[in-house]
């Protein structure tokens, strides 16, 4: 046997190749949606434009590609002295690889009523970092309607 196969081997038996601790996983993925969603309402965009990965790819309502691209089309939420619209997580699920995560949750007007929900996928593009690849908008279902409540 090789000395790489041994050594790998080895690696193996020892552990080495652990799991990810998800749950700390997607208390860092929720944390960062926190602070993707923080950069709208301190009206920062380039602590938003920082969250995306180079490949990101969003529908805003058209799909656009790229950073830069998104950082552009973005730029005029963060316009004036008030966030046209808030977000929050309520659902972080991170594949078992511990690389890419999913998260959810309302999408809020500036008077609290929630008119959708946001999905995102995040990579994990360093240890502790995540940038946002996907990101798009859809309307309530019926349920979310029931779980939000009546409109204020």
């Amino acid at each position: 046997m090789s000395r790489s196969l041994l050594a790998a081997l080895a690696m193996v038996a020892t552990g080495a190749f652990a799991q990810p601790d998800l749950q700390v996983l997607k208390r860092q993925v929720a944390d960062t949606e926190r602070a993707f969603a923080r950069s709208m309402a301190e009206r920062d965009h380039a602590a938003f434009t920082a969250l995306l990965s180079e490949h990101a790819v969003f529908w805003s309502p058209q799909v656009v590609h790229g950073k830069a691209a998104v950082a552009s089309a973005w730029k005029p939420f963060f316009d004036g002295p008030k966030a046209p619209f808030s977000w929050e997580p309520d659902q972080v699920e991170v594949l078992a690889d511990g690389l890419l995560a999913h998260s959810s949750g309302p999408v809020r007007t500036p008077e609290g009523q929630v008119v959708s929900r946001f999905n995102s996928v995040w990579r994990q593009e360093a240890p502790g970092v995540w940038r946002i690849v996907f990101d798009k908008g859809q309307p309530l279902t019926a349920d979310d309607r029931k779980a939000y409540g009546p409109k204020p």
